[in-house]
């Protein structure tokens, strides 16, 4: 199994503070393990606030084929992500 750690940057409509309470409710964090994903890090820029980052592990490819279905995405746009500013990267440790 290869772990992959995948970042997210995205812009969000509503303030850092009202995104990170839905990121790190219980029904997230549910989520989360359900499909076998792992928050390591997530915060807001420094001169931007609407820009943040999430930097998730998981087994390679997980992350990026769970945020792409459409029903994923409906769920985190309610949350404030704005789904079309989201850039993806992926990175591997071998």
């Amino acid at each position: 199994m290869t772990i992959e750690t995948t970042v997210f940057t995205f812009k969000i409509s509503n303030t850092f503070e009202e995104w990170a309470k839905m990121f790190d409710s219980k029904e997230i964090d549910e989520f989360h393990k359900s499909v076998g994903i792992s928050p390591i890090y997530r915060g807001r820029g420094l001169t931007d606030h609407q820009e943040v980052i999430v930097i998730h592990q998981a087994e390679e490819g997980v992350a990026k084929h769970i945020f792409s279905d459409p029903e994923t995405i409906k769920n985190i746009e309610a949350g404030g992500h704005i789904y079309s500013t989201t850039k993806i990267t992926s990175w591997l440790s071998d």
